[in-house]
């Protein structure tokens, strides 16, 4: 039997994906902040990922299981809604720990359990590879980074026979959907520079949000993926034709667009 280890275990995507590997004949290692009860195949493993102690003591308890890794799948991450000049230094610093800083921590501590063979898969975002939406900028931007980082992780991780993809999920049917939600509402009424334009873009949001599909559609992918001989970089599933058609359109048109229509 072939282990796992997946972050962010007990959210919406980790918990499909859980127990999806579970029922393909994985043995999981779920790890989380908060966890559940051990039951047949899965192992809760309390950490926080953003912690290089506690990520070390989710190691050793690992490493009282299995000396080896057939993958790490990451789920682990926060959404935030904030505008870039007026959120505070501390939810810009956590995004960054939570969403970047804590994949790798995981990676570079569980890499002795990874082989020739095995795989790391990140669940990055949608809008990592697009141009960031006003307000959506500091999450885009950690997901973007996070993207780069994965790209990066596999040039280096070829050379031992690791492979390392990344998963662009659009919007999911999940407790992230509703966090979405009520910042949104938080930063509508807490802002003192874009009262009309966040109006607007919280039912531009509400739009692109209502195409959600349901965790267990990600958990299938995810199991997909793995099954892969050969795992390409990049992975997307319901990527939302609005964005992507605003990606598509020259920068000066996207700026016209929601100048437009936020101002």
């Amino acid at each position: 039997m072939k282990d796992i280890l997946v972050t962010g275990a007990y959210g919406g995507m980790g918990r499909a994906a859980v127990q999806a590997l579970r029922k393909c004949g994985f043995r999981v290692f779920a790890l989380d902040r908060k966890v559940g009860e051990t039951v047949e195949n899965i192992i809760p493993v309390e950490a926080d990922i953003t912690s290089e102690e506690s990520v070390i003591s989710a190691l050793k308890t690992v490493r009282t299981y299995t000396d080896s890794l057939y993958a790490v799948v990451h789920f682990a991450g926060i959404y935030m809604l904030d505008s870039l000049v007026e959120m505070n230094s501390v939810s810009f610093r956590r995004i960054f720990d939570v969403n970047l800083y804590g994949a790798f921590l995981v990676n570079k501590t569980f890499l002795p359990l990874l082989g020739e063979g095995s795989r790391i898969l990140i669940t990055t975002s949608e809008l990592a590879p697009l141009d960031p939406l006003p307000f959506t900028g500091i999450y885009a931007v950690t997901k973007g980074a996070l993207d780069k980082y994965a790209y990066s992780l596999r040039m280096e991780l070829q050379l031992l026979g690791i492979s390392v993809s990344v998963l662009r999920a659009g919007a999911v049917d999940t407790g992230m959907l509703g966090v979405s939600t009520d910042a949104l509402d938080r930063f509508c009424e807490k802002t003192e520079l874009y009262i009309c334009n966040a109006d607007r873009f919280k039912k531009i949001v509400s739009r692109v949000e209502a195409r959600c599909i349901p965790p267990e559609k990600i958990a299938e992918k995810v199991a997909q993926i793995l099954k892969k001989r050969r795992p390409a970089f990049a992975y997307s599933i319901n990527r939302n034709p609005l964005l992507l058609l605003l990606d598509f359109l020259p920068k000066r048109i996207q700026l016209w667009a929601i100048r437009t229509v936020l101002r």
